[in-house]
């Protein structure tokens, strides 16, 4: 496959970031907001020279607490403080354990507890969660450090400063030490409460490779600006930040979900990676302003013509086009990467309509995570694309459809679940890793998902029922907001199952397209289009 722009294949993250820092010096890595008590905002804009200092200087702190080969979990908002932390214990080889921020007490107990982790970096904002489990003494902690300056505990900015100063003075044994590639370098949770999950081993090889392979098939520019929206303490989150560095472009950091419009345009982005239901939720958005000022017609003519003269005389004028409209996404939105779930065709289909490349992956935390990927050459609506280039795929015991469980091979496959032997042998059999996701692949290489194998139901007649592919449609009625899919016993017959489905309205489209309207009507009329699906 083409390369767009050159990559290098590093093997660890500590090659990935010195090979950034040297190649883009004094490019913006993360742009960090300030505000001071008269809620007056300001920016700082930290280069790739300054985040590898900010690194060592935490990271050399680290090991002179004692943590060298030790273990350090992370919790908090995206952050610029999350980020060196992070990055300070992968570039020493201590092992990073990131962790939801939105989990009960007693779950990020069970966690810090199952991980044997010696030291918690903390968001100021999860204190309450902290005092508790310091009260409780069930973990393995030693010491706890605060992302901010907060009493009785560490200070993340004081300890780098420390560090600073450890590193004037010649201790360069941080700096200086050598990766492991293949040793266990990240502990994740996968979701679910903390009883039923697993704990993923992954390498720094694995989430090398995968930013490798990314790179090589994805359009990332230095001058682009990304959003990190994605959480950190999920792989995706935190892999794609990986690839960002790799690529010499700067990140800026959400206030919160109500305010992602606003920082598309506060900070110029031009990239974002997130989940269906955000970019669903924006494309909504955009569908409703053009039919608020009776624009529809115009807008489908329009790209009917610039259809044509992209596909015929390959002149694209997209973005001159639908400006007005991209505008209200910043006005510098160029690619969108969709990936965690399915997103919906017509979704995909009209932002690149519009001129911005939106292109779906797939992957999980087992897989570091990206299994396969479309990019802007390879787009086929309503498939996860392609296998990356360093990534082999099969489908076992398929059916007469050609359906059958996705397998994976290749260097981004996990190490194992810690401490958990026969989970491990249920999915990692002779060099494979056995998705649990049913689906196929068509004549063209594009792999379509199905559906998850746990989760697919069989009815009487030998009909199979995925779940997934119901909700996606049913999902795609206006009047819905979200919905589930699933299978209750028949009352009649016990040998059999009623396909059933849960539905939450959209409650503004409902008020606006059916005022007055009665329960039972509004019932009737979403189970009949219901009934069509």
């Amino acid at each position: 496959m083409e390369r767009y722009f050159e990559s290098v294949n590093c093997k660890n993250i500590k090659e990935i970031v010195y090979n950034s820092a040297k190649k883009f010096a004094e490019n913006v890595a993360f742009v960090i907001k300030h505000k001071n008590e008269k809620k007056e905002v300001s920016y700082e804009s930290i280069t790739y020279k300054k985040l590898l200092q900010d690194v060592n200087e935490f990271g050399t702190k680290l090991y002179d607490m004692g943590l060298k080969n030790k273990r350090v979990a992370i919790v908090g908002r995206n952050r610029y403080e999350w980020v060196v932390a992070h990055l300070s214990n992968l570039l020493g080889g201590i092992v990073s354990i990131p962790l939801d921020k939105e989990l009960q007490v007693d779950e990020l107990e069970s966690c810090l507890e199952r991980s044997k982790a010696d030291v918690i970096v903390f968001d100021e904002k999860y204190i309450d969660n902290i005092e508790k489990i310091k009260q409780n003494g069930k973990t393995n902690l030693q010491e706890y450090v605060c992302m901010t300056e907060q009493e009785g505990y560490k200070n993340f900015w004081t300890l780098k400063k420390e560090g600073a100063e450890i590193l004037k003075n010649g201790n360069n044994e941080y700096v200086n030490c050598e990766i492991d590639n293949d040793k266990m370098a990240i502990l994740l949770f996968t979701s679910g409460t903390t009883s039923k999950s697993k704990a993923v081993m992954l390498s720094q090889n694995n989430i090398a490779s995968n930013v490798y392979a990314m790179q090589l098939v994805e359009n990332f520019y230095e001058t682009d600006v990304n959003l990190a929206f994605l959480p950190f303490h999920h792989i995706f989150g935190s892999t794609e930040m990986i690839v960002m560095l790799a690529c010499g472009l700067a990140t800026a950091f959400p206030d919160g979900l109500r305010y992602v419009a606003q920082n598309l345009k506060e900070y110029k982005v031009s990239v974002f990676v997130g989940v269906p239901l955000l970019i669903e939720a924006i494309y909504k958005k955009i569908e409703q302003g053009i039919e608020k000022q009776g624009k529809a017609k115009l807008v489908n003519s329009t790209i009917k013509l610039s259809n044509f003269l992209l596909k015929v005389f390959h002149i694209d004028i997209r973005r001159k086009l639908f400006k007005t409209i991209l505008n209200e996404l910043g006005g510098h939105m160029r690619f969108i990467i969709s990936g965690g779930a399915p997103l919906d065709k017509k979704v995909a289909k009209r932002f690149n309509e519009l001129g911005i490349d939106l292109v779906q992956g797939y992957g999980l935390t087992e897989t570091s995570p990206v299994i396969a990927a479309e990019n802007y050459k390879k787009v086929k609506y309503g498939s996860i694309g392609v296998p990356m280039d360093n990534v082999d795929i099969e489908f076992e015991n398929k059916d007469e459809n050609g359906i059958g469980e996705l397998k994976v091979k290749g260097p981004n496959v996990m190490l194992g679940y810690y401490e958990n032997p026969e989970a491990t042998k249920e999915v990692l059999k002779n060099g494979w890793f056995y998705t649990g996701d049913l689906g196929y692949i068509d004549k063209q290489g594009y792999i379509f998902i199905t559906g998850r194998k746990k989760d697919m139901i069989v009815l009487k007649n030998g009909k199979k029922v995925f779940p997934e592919e119901l909700e996606v449609l049913i999902n795609r009625l206006e009047e819905v907001k979200e919905c589930m899919v699933f299978g209750m016993p028949d009352n009649k017959d016990k040998n059999d199952v009623k396909l059933t489905v849960k539905v939450v309205y959209d409650t503004n489209i409902i008020e606006t397209k059916y005022p007055n309207i009665e329960k039972e009507e509004l019932e009737k009329i979403i189970w009949e289009k219901i009934k069509e699906i």
